[in-house]
């Protein structure tokens, strides 16, 4: 089986900055290697149009076309072009996409079959955080999902609220982003029992990071210890308009919690595991998920974390069992449970070992690698 993903983004160094679309690609890709599966990675929107290989996946970048008013739609023929000429020459025999912008709404491959896999499009996540979306966006998002030939998502919550925001009936199946747990093992030595809260991700008002500072605020009332460390990219708040969603934390914080801050902006990936295993909790309060990898990354390290409880968050973790999920407007609550775990080591390890249990039996790259091979055998091809 030779399967081909088609992506805006992919974590290497020559096709520049990746997302979560882009490492569920790439962790998915390396487990249907595993399973003998033939992976090619088709990335738009590059600088050129290259050919590399991936420790065995073949990474195919694409220049988009520039032609002033048209470029999206001399993009997508573009690129229909390569499917066909793929599919043809038997280099593939389907094609997936993210839902992310509609990139297949005017994709018509001849017979390669197209799947949109629902990772969250911008239509669902300015639903989510309650703003406008960019009308063409949701046109075109809209239209891919009405001709793909068949639809996935991440989770059931986002295959969902994705027919109601686009008022559509269409049914999808279920494959969780997966994690290939041996990468993400609890080897640290490290036995210190300090107080460190962690967040890692965009720091962004869909992700919750204008109630972080409120939260920390009271759990530094009854732990003056609590040290909060933020990793991640500061992004420019689209709502207000402020360039710097840190600068904004920042004048939520009391003058006291503030002292107990540190931002260590965007930290290599290796480093952020490190990070993760020298902390005695994650906290998460999002807005907005499809299925969020790093919420995986924390569970597989065995660190007990905090999370929202909106849609989605049911789907990743078993509140007070493999985790605890909080509405990230409720303050108090919210720093209860961190409080919870900062003061009770058994706790952190009885919720670390169950949150990496879960990680191996649902969501590990080995058992999700074989769904989505049973998923693809299914399509006419």
């Amino acid at each position: 089986m030779k399967i081909a993903f088609l992506t805006p983004e992919y974590p290497h160094a020559k096709t520049g900055n990746s997302g979560g679309i882009g490492t569920s690609i790439k962790n998915l890709a390396i487990g249907l290697l595993a399973q003998g599966v033939s992976v090619r990675v088709l990335v738009y929107a590059q600088k050129e149009d290259a050919l590399f290989d991936d420790n065995g996946v073949l990474i195919q970048q694409i220049k988009n076309v520039k032609i002033k008013g048209l470029s999206w739609w001399f993009t997508r023929k573009k690129l229909e072009r390569i499917i066909n000429e793929l599919y043809s020459n038997k280099k593939i025999d389907l094609v997936e996409a993210p839902d992310w912008t509609g990139i297949t709404s005017f994709i018509n491959p001849n017979k390669c079959p197209i799947i949109i896999r629902l990772h969250g499009s911008d239509a669902y996540f300015c639903h989510l955080d309650d703003r406008p979306v960019k009308w063409k966006n949701k046109f075109h998002e809209k239209r891919a999902l009405k001709n793909a030939d068949v639809l996935l998502s991440v989770s059931q919550f986002t295959a969902d609220k994705t027919n109601s925001v686009f008022g559509l009936n269409k049914k999808f199946a279920i494959i969780p982003n997966p994690i290939n747990s041996k990468l993400f093992q609890n080897d640290s030595e490290n036995t210190d029992t300090d107080q460190t809260i962690l967040y890692f991700g965009s720091l962004i008002r869909k992700k919750g990071l204008l109630e972080l500072p409120l939260i920390f605020n009271k759990v530094l009332e009854k732990n003056p210890n609590a040290k909060l460390i933020l990793i991640g990219k500061d992004v420019p708040d689209i709502i207000s308009g402020n360039a710097s969603t840190w600068g904004m934390m920042q004048k939520l914080f009391s003058e006291c919690a503030l002292k107990n801050v540190e931002y260590l902006g965007s930290v290599p990936y290796d480093g952020i595991k490190v990070k993760v295993q020298q902390s005695r909790v994650c906290v998460f309060p999002s807005f907005a998920e499809a299925f969020p990898v790093s919420w995986l990354e924390a569970m597989a390290l065995e660190k007990p974390i905090v999370a929202s409880n909106i849609g989605w968050a049911n789907e990743v973790i078993d509140d007070g069992k493999s985790g605890f999920l909080v509405n990230p407007k409720d303050h108090v609550l919210y720093a209860e449970r961190i409080i919870d775990f900062l003061e009770d080591e058994n706790l952190c390890m009885k919720v670390g070992k169950q949150a990496r249990k879960k990680i191996e039996e649902f969501f590990d790259i080995e058992v999700l690698a074989k769904k989505n091979i049973d998923f693809y055998k299914q399509i006419k091809v």
